[in-house]
C-alpha cells in the first residue's frame, strides 16, 4: 500500500510540474505581446479586467492612443504578464487612461451600431 501511494505522490507532483511550466510559458509569451505593442506603439499602459470563468482581459492603450486587448486564463496570470511586460498598470479603465484612446470614424459607427446606420454587429 505504501508502494502505490509513493506513485500516486510522485504522479500528483509530476502534473503539477507540468502545470507550472504551462503557466510560466502562458505568462511569458503574453507577456512577449504586450512588449511588442507598447514597442510598436511607443509604449503603453495596461488595466486588468476580471472576466470571470473565462479569465482576465489585459487592455492596452499605446502611447499613440491606439488600444488592443488579449486575454489570459487567470487573473493571476494576467497580472504577472504585465508586470513581467515592465508597463504601468491601472486599477481602471475610466479618466486620463481612457481619456488616451484614441478612437477613429470606424470605432465610433461600431459602437453606434443599427441605431446610426453604422455595420451589424452580426
Amino acid at each position: 500500500m505504501a508502494d502505490m501511494e509513493q506513485v500516486d505522490t510522485e504522479q500528483a507532483g509530476a502534473k503539477r510540474g507540468w502545470a507550472d511550466r504551462w503557466d510560466a510559458f502562458e505568462v511569458t509569451r503574453t507577456a512577449g505581446r504586450i512588449e511588442a505593442f507598447a514597442k510598436a506603439h511607443g509604449g503603453a499602459e495596461a488595466q486588468v479586467a476580471y472576466l470571470g470563468e473565462r479569465g482576465a482581459r489585459i487592455v492596452l492603450v499605446g502611447a499613440d492612443g491606439a488600444w488592443g486587448d488579449l486575454v489570459a486564463r487567470t487573473p493571476e496570470r494576467a497580472r504577472k504578464a504585465v508586470e513581467q511586460s515592465g508597463i504601468t498598470v491601472h486599477d481602471d479603465f475610466d479618466g486620463e487612461y481612457a481619456a488616451k484612446v484614441a478612437t477613429g470614424r470606424y470605432e465610433w459607427s461600431r459602437m453606434a451600431g443599427i441605431q446610426v446606420g453604422g455595420p451589424s454587429n452580426t
